[in-house]
């Protein structure tokens, strides 16, 4: 054994020592991987990742997804010991309060933790979307001799991430797409979590799959020892630029521990016995310390530090030099780089003529495509349903994932992968993405969707034909309790505006709001536009809003409406006025702006002395309470749809203006107000 070889064993065996050491301090977590995958990370990391550890968004750097976020101790020991600002003392508070070091990788809480993973297939998806986005950009930017976007995705996935459905969807998306520049290493290890992979996963072979997905495979055979060929594989598949690759890495998990080879190491820690035995096996020579990193792996895995600041600079040179060739793309590329809208931007944005008829879904296609003229980072696509969803942005190219050109991407029928795919864009940085679907097929992104609630990213979905509107399609079709269940959501904004203006509005606050998604839900049916006097604007971005006030005195009762129903409640005002009754109309297209709302705007809109108010929407009613009270009536559709015109569907579920006049005066009653 040469020197060495010698010294990438040790920097391997560190590795795998910091990570029993942290999940067996913790008393919870995953070593079976670490054990395991250690030798191919420890590969790549230190021969061919290109990244600077003292400046984790450097916007070229080649990007790492730990896609089996399981074994997230093995990233946490890789980020300390290649010099990110994760302390010795942050792995000895793994999976504890407020640390840097959490269960799963968390984007935000950890330096050079590029996605949140954990969740199995999510990173699978992210890392098609990073791949996206890196051939957007340098189609968008680089020019013959000048080259500053060209770097690689790589992911660690294990048996579970190609397991999942997200995972094909998202690989045969990128075998499609051509995406050179994403190389997949499998941590082959025939285990999961009740047992050997046999017991669920045998009828099919993971690389023959890949070959049908148009990728291109590599197998190593011994991935516990052999880092020659592992770094030969890498090598190869990195030169392999007209497709994905996946190296299928042969590994023991939970390797040199007792529990070696069995679904024992996958999820428990090892204990003191067990760790000190797992050391002796792999030739530790400190078996009965913890946290212990030798002074030689210390120098040889720091070494990241020079090579990385080395890397960046000689970027930056070139950077320069391309400022000076084409100084009006460096200009365009700062303001990619910082997601700043440019001056102007919602300048063309449609109008809406008060009394036509409009679908809010055709609303939004033409505020999307006003709005993407003016921001050439916004990239997106639908899932096979731009001609129903308005979504494709007029005079674009389909994306070509080998050029880079085009901003409307195919994601074909992949709902979920479509959303993680869409997170992978938004952590990349530089482009911002949208999807679009059938607000139904939300349960499918929904996995998706949370985690990018959860990591604040800025990804916009539309979802069109919301209601029972749809019609002939029928209940499977028509959305019903999505409403309810995506306002539960934290940090997720969910607009369903009620006619053109609103739209506008609605699409103007997702472009601006950066700490989270946004979720814009529109209408097949036409819908009429209201008059506005200048109130949508201010309104919508507050979530709420008085549409139209009582006449003749302080509003009695209060109708309270979202999407195509505040028709049905500007309709029952017109008819309660006439009785006498004093009558707001109240437009709430975002529940939890309105929440986060000021007590006292909460109170002018929704005055507490007002008991007597009605909800109406085509939607669940759950929830609903919070904003009629004890003494209000939710209209609502506590049942699913059926198959029939809209209009005829709306007529026979209650959703007509005399249904809400007699809910109205049902309530006034009730209030001890005479109507």
């Amino acid at each position: 054994m040469t020197t060495k070889d010698t010294l990438d064993r040790l920097c391997i065996d560190t590795i795998r020592c910091l990570s029993i050491d942290g999940v067996d301090k913790a008393d919870s977590g995953h070593p079976g991987l670490p054990l395991g995958a250690a030798p191919m990370a420890h590969v790549l990391w230190q021969r061919h990742l290109r990244h600077n550890p003292k400046n984790p968004t450097w916007p070229d750097r080649d990007r790492f997804v730990l896609s089996a976020g399981h074994g997230s101790m093995l990233l946490y020991s890789l980020l300390h010991l290649t010099g990110y600002d994760v302390s010795m003392g942050d792995l000895q508070s793994f999976r504890q309060w407020g640390s840097k070091t959490p269960g799963h990788p968390e984007f935000r809480d950890t330096p050079g933790v590029e996605a949140t993973t954990g969740p199995l297939g999510q990173g699978v998806g992210n890392a098609v979307g990073m791949a996206i986005a890196e051939r957007y950009l340098a189609a968008t930017f680089n020019r013959k001799g000048h080259t500053i976007v060209d770097h690689t995705t790589f992911v660690l996935v294990g048996d579970g991430d190609l397991m999942e459905g997200v995972a094909s969807e998202a690989c045969s998306m990128a075998g499609h797409m051509k995406l050179g520049k994403l190389v997949f290493l499998y941590d082959d290890n025939d285990i999961s979590l009740d047992g050997p992979t046999s017991l669920s996963f045998s009828g099919e072979d993971v690389a023959k799959r890949f070959e049908a997905y148009g990728w291109h495979v590599q197998k190593v055979k011994e991935g516990n020892t052999d880092l020659s060929a592992i770094d030969k594989a890498i090598a190869a598949a990195k030169k392999e630029t007209t497709r994905p690759s996946i190296i299928c890495v042969k590994t023991t998990i939970g390797f040199g521990s007792p529990v070696a080879g069995t679904s024992d190491a996958h999820g428990s820690p090892l204990g003191k016995e067990g760790s000190i035995a797992t050391k002796k096996t792999l030739g530790w020579k400190w078996p009965d310390k913890t946290f212990y990193v030798p002074d030689e792996a210390k120098a040889e895995l720091g070494s990241a530090v020079t090579r990385g600041k080395d890397l960046e600079a000689e970027w930056k040179k070139r950077l320069e030099a391309y400022g000076k060739a084409h100084p009006e793309l460096l200009t365009l590329w700062k303001s990619f780089q910082e997601g700043g809208l440019p001056a102007g931007w919602d300048k063309d944005v449609p109008t809406f003529k008060a009394g036509d008829k409009v679908a809010t879904r055709a609303a939004s296609g033409k505020v999307l495509n006003a709005i993407a003229k003016k921001v050439p980072f916004l990239v997106g696509g639908d899932a096979d349903l731009s001609g129903s969803t308005k979504t494709a942005i007029s005079g674009e190219k389909s994306f070509d994932g080998q050029t880079g050109e085009g901003r409307n991407i195919h994601f074909g029928v992949r709902e979920h992968a479509m959303a993680a795919v869409a997170n992978g864009m938004a952590y990349h940085g530089g482009v911002r993405p949208y999807t679009a679907t059938f607000f139904c097929f939300v349960d499918y992104m929904r996995p998706a969707v949370r985690l990018a609630a959860l990591s604040h990213l800025p990804v916009i979905h539309v979802w069109t034909h919301d209601s029972i509107g749809l019609g002939e399609d029928g209940p499977t079709h028509q959305p019903v309790e999505q409403l309810a269940s995506l306002r539960a959501m934290p940090h997720l904004h969910v607009f369903r505006p009620a006619d053109g203006t609103e739209t506008a509005e609605s699409w103007k606050f997702a472009l601006q709001h950066k700490t989270g998604p946004t979720g814009l839900v529109f209408t097949r049916q036409g819908v009429p536009e209201f008059e506005h006097k200048g109130n949508a604007e201010p309104g919508v971005h507050k979530g709420a809003y008085t549409l139209l006030d009582a006449e003749g005195g302080t509003p009695q009762v209060i109708l309270i409406g979202t999407g195509s129903e505040v028709q049905l409640a500007v309709a029952a005002r017109e008819k309660l006025q006439k009785d006498g009754i004093p009558t707001r109309v109240v437009s709430m297209p975002c529940w939890t702006l309105f929440e986060s709302q000021t007590d006292a705007y909460r109170e002018k809109v929704l005055p507490a002395a007002v008991t007597a108010r009605v909800s109406v929407e085509a939607g669940c009613t759950f929830g609903w309470s919070r904003w009629t009270g004890d003494k209000g009536k939710a209209i609502g559709l506590d049942r699913f749809g059926a198959s029939s015109p809209g209009s005829t569907n709306f007529e026979k579920l209650g959703f007509t203006v005399d249904h809400v006049v007699k809910a109205a005066h049902a309530v006034l009653e009730k209030a001890g107000v005479s109507g």
